[in-house]
């Protein structure tokens, strides 16, 4: 049977470990060493307390007046025991040149013989040493006493029990231990406190598991293929993957950059910068759609914001040809529906035995849609743009709207360049005639007009209108997502002028918008409707290079 391994250890629990050894290690050395060297100060100490005691002692003049009277133990063992009281030290020993004591603590040791070196003091030199004697091991001090003609006439011995030094040390020992554990407690305090605070930002995890994390995360983030950014409180950017990069059109030296320093659009821009969570807001770049999710990352205070970027600008495309082929449907069934009540008027004719007027009636509405047919096709014969343009007459009529191709119009097959693609021209061209159309409806004379022709290098494309035109105060407006004069309604507005604006600029073109002189119904826009312009370059190589990055 396998024995499980235990479960590796957290990091915190790894560097609280690591910690309260190193912070015993440091406090139990220093103690160590300040015992040591407490020790060796006490010693130190001592024989200074020594020296100094025996050379007052032996320029004491009434020790030498009493060194020259027949008993000197009478006058100098009071004197000594004094002075021992009065300095502190274990005992003073005053003896004569041979080393016989006059004076000791213990009485029973007078007249016998010091314990100790004395080669040195005799030579009119004093001097300390650790010696052991009748009283133990001892530091002290031996010095000579001279008379006036500076003969050694006797000897002064003071010293200090090693044993009360280490009584003195050990004390301070005492202390020093109780101040490190003290030390010791309070470092693990601390460090515990610390530790706790990092187990609960790294979830308990040891290296080993933020290691695999880091790995899993970094694979995670160029892995995915749409983009994420990671903004920290000061909204700058702490993290993009590369799809991220990709989609702003931003380089690798963006993190630690505002969002407000990126260049984006200002909509998006405001987006990245909201406080609230935005939820799948659809935002334009220079050459692209977004899809833009955020969500504030909180605990307990504002840590940043994580955005989600997907991009649309395929789908978007889609979706406005869906829109068209839609429109085209629906206007086709209500055309069917009309010719079957032009049908069963021209059966009736004939049930009726007028075949003659049966045959004028089918006539007349053949040539009419005829007419309209060769009208444009005459005018523009570039067929994508054709197609476009009936099925948007088709469109216009079925809403109470008239349709009209200018005469000022001409753009033959072939003429535009790989550069322009016909998706973008039915992008701009669709969106704007659709937003002509929404205005005119339901003005007194309900026509839009459409101009396709060259001018020099130059595609125009012109839509006019009879609506109430723009207000002057949003020439600069119209073209922002998500702006309108109109209701929402339930798939928004203020989006199609902006892909307009958004593939006009990816080509390096200009777009403008005007009164139109078509007239309108008396808005506020002025004299006329709305008159929407835009010139293309056809020979443009730069557009070329964006439009194959751009509109995937």
């Amino acid at each position: 049977m396998r024995i499980p391994r235990p479960a590796p250890r957290s990091l915190a629990g790894q560097l609280f470990a690591m910690q309260a050894v190193l912070i015993a290690v440091v406090v139990v050395g220093y103690a160590l060493f300040t015992y040591v060297s407490d020790r060796s100060q006490a010693e130190e100490a001592a024989g200074r307390q020594a020296t100094a005691v025996a050379r007052s002692v032996a320029d004491s003049p009434s020790v030498r007046e009493a060194i020259g009277t027949p008993d000197p133990s009478v006058a100098l063992q009071p004197y000594a025991l004094r002075v021992m009281r009065d300095t502190e030290v274990d005992f003073v020993t005053i003896m004569n040149p041979e080393g016989i004591r006059w004076t000791h603590p213990d009485a029973g040791q007078i007249g016998r013989h010091f314990l100790g070196n004395t080669a040195r003091a005799l030579k009119g030199e004093a001097f300390t040493e650790t010696y052991t004697g009748t009283l133990g091991p001892s530091v002290r001090a031996v010095t000579p006493i001279e008379d006036d003609d500076g003969r050694v006439v006797g000897l002064v011995s003071a010293g200090i029990r090693v044993e009360a030094i280490s009584e003195r040390v050990s004390d301070q020992v005492k202390a020093l231990f109780a101040v490190a554990a003290g030390a010791l407690a309070l470092g693990a305090v601390g460090t515990y406190v610390v530790n706790a605070r990092l187990r609960r930002h790294t979830h308990g995890m040891n290296a080993a598991e933020l290691s695999r994390m880091h790995d899993y995360h970094q694979a995670a983030l160029h892995a995915v293929r749409e983009g994420l950014l990671m903004l920290d409180g000061q909204f700058r950017v702490a993290l993009i993957n590369d799809g991220g990069r990709e989609l702003l059109g931003v380089g690798e030296e963006v993190v630690g950059t505002s969002v407000a320093d990126l260049g984006l659009p200002a909509p998006l821009t405001g987006a990245l910068l909201a406080s609230e969570p935005r939820v799948d807001e659809v935002h334009l770049t220079a050459d692209r759609v977004l899809v833009v999710n955020t969500s504030p990352v909180s605990g307990g205070e504002r840590r940043g914001t994580v955005v989600t970027l997907r991009d649309v600008t395929e789908l978007q495309s889609l979706m406005g040809e869906l829109d068209s082929e839609r429109g085209f449907t629906q206007a086709l069934r209500s055309q069917a529906h009309e010719a079957a009540n032009r049908l069963h008027t021209v059966v009736s004719l004939i049930e009726l035995g007028r075949a003659e007027e049966a045959v004028d009636f089918a006539t007349a509405e053949l040539e009419l849609a005829q007419a309209l047919t060769d009208q444009v096709v005459a005018a523009v014969s570039e067929p994508v743009l054709a197609a476009l343009l009936l099925g948007k007459t088709a469109q216009a009529n079925e809403r109470g709207v008239e349709l009209v191709v200018s005469e000022d119009s001409g753009l033959d097959d072939g003429l535009l360049p790989e550069s322009l693609p016909a998706r973008d021209l039915v992008t701009i061209l669709g969106n704007l005639i659709d937003n002509a159309v929404d205005a005119a409806q339901g003005s007194m004379r309900a026509r839009v007009t459409v101009t396709a022709a060259t001018d020099g290098d130059d595609l125009l494309l012109r839509v006019a209108d009879t609506g109430d035109g723009v207000d002057p105060a949003h020439a600069s407006l119209v073209f922002e997502r998500g702006f309108s004069t109109k209701p929402a309604g339930p798939g928004g507005r203020g989006l199609g002028l902006a892909l307009v604006r958004q593939a006009v600029t990816r080509h390096e073109g200009a777009l403008s918008v005007a009164a139109s002189g078509d007239g309108g119904a008396g808005g506020d826009g002025g004299d006329g409707g709305a008159e929407f312009t835009v010139r293309l370059p056809l020979r443009s190589t730069a557009g070329a290079a964006r439009t194959s990055g751009g509109a995937r």
